[in-house]
């Protein structure tokens, strides 16, 4: 089996070697976005790969249910048993499906390609994965996203314990990325609306039918219901995604993801984080037909450092949480 730090440079090995690492406890990630072609996948497999190296045991779940690539991102054929087997009742555990990816401890739950049943949950299904989910044994659990923001996606995006939202330096991409995370926060206020009794003054309010942002909606509600707008406020402290700026090509670029988490607090009165970007990178084609994780294929390269920085900042965020908890 190889092993990741054969492919990284060593000055890249040294600096892992002093994070600590006793205080790590099992954290499930997940990476989504407004749309399709804006580097899920990569975000995905890098944390992956990055985190693998520092010697946590991390297993990988392509979701992208019906059109599954993460494979392909590590440089592996597609398993032959996938989630369809587990949805479909083939297999009893995701464990059975984990496969090895050739890299240490890291494993791979890999999607269904075709099938509409794995690509389209029922509840129940979609529960009972997502209790498999939470039980493997892992260290880290990074989930694989599709596009867009039915509820499928949310469901999963909103069962991790970190969200990351990845997006492009486009209007299109900024304006589908709102779109994705309003509508996860207002799906995050449907799981809790029966939880805090706000089913009665929360129907009232989107009755109205004209568009609202998060903070409009706590506003409307406060105004009818004090109590209400609290719990809605603190629903809106605890909801704060993480964002990644994926293929920057100018240097105006860089300070987009600031830019968008100060914009989106401002007003639409959501705390979002953001974890780094990602350059662009010319000859990253080579690594996707040579079938190598780009990570590892262009390690020398500023697009490997820049995934490095992002695994560097959720890394940092663990330990953040694991000293709190002392």
């Amino acid at each position: 089996m190889r092993t990741l730090a054969e492919h990284t440079p060593a000055e890249s090995v040294a600096t892992s070697d002093v994070r600590s690492a006793a205080a790590f406890f099992k954290r499930i990630v997940a990476v989504g976005g407004g749309k399709g072609g804006i580097g899920k996948s990569l975000i995905a497999s890098s944390l992956g790969i990055e985190f693998a190296r520092r010697g946590r045991r991390v297993v990988l779940i392509d979701l992208d249910l019906g059109g599954a690539n993460l494979h392909t991102c590590l440089g592996i054929a597609h398993p032959e048993e996938t989630l369809s087997d587990f949805v479909l009742r083939r297999v009893e555990s995701l464990e059975e499906i984990a496969v090895d990816t050739g890299f240490e401890n890291l494993r791979l739950v890999s999607g269904s390609l075709d099938a509409i049943a794995a690509a389209n949950p029922l509840h129940q299904q979609k529960l009972r994965l997502m209790r498999a989910i939470q039980g493997l044994d892992a260290d880290l659990v990074v989930l694989d996203l599709g596009a867009g923001s039915h509820f499928n996606v949310l469901d999963f995006f909103l069962v991790a314990d970190e969200g990351i939202v990845t997006l492009v330096p486009e209007p299109t991409s900024v304006e589908n990325a709102y779109r994705f995370v309003k509508a996860a926060f207002f799906r995050r206020l449907k799981a809790v609306e029966a939880v805090y009794g706000l089913h009665d003054v929360l129907a009232e309010v989107m009755q109205a039918r004209r568009p609202m942002s998060p903070a409009q909606l706590v506003q409307e509600v406060s105004r009818r219901d004090p109590e209400a707008g609290m719990r809605l406020s603190e629903e809106m402290r605890a909801f704060r995604p993480f964002v990644v700026v994926n293929a920057v090509r100018e240097a105006a670029d860089l300070s987009l993801g600031d830019a968008i988490c100060t914009a989106w607090r401002r007003f639409f009165g959501i705390e979002l984080r953001y974890l780094g970007h990602v350059r662009h990178d010319e000859e990253a084609w080579r690594a996707v037909r040579a079938r190598r994780p780009l990570l590892l294929e262009r390690a020398g390269q500023p697009i490997a450092a820049d995934l490095r920085a992002i695994a560097d900042g959720l890394w940092a965020r663990f330990e953040e949480e694991a000293e709190s908890t002392r």
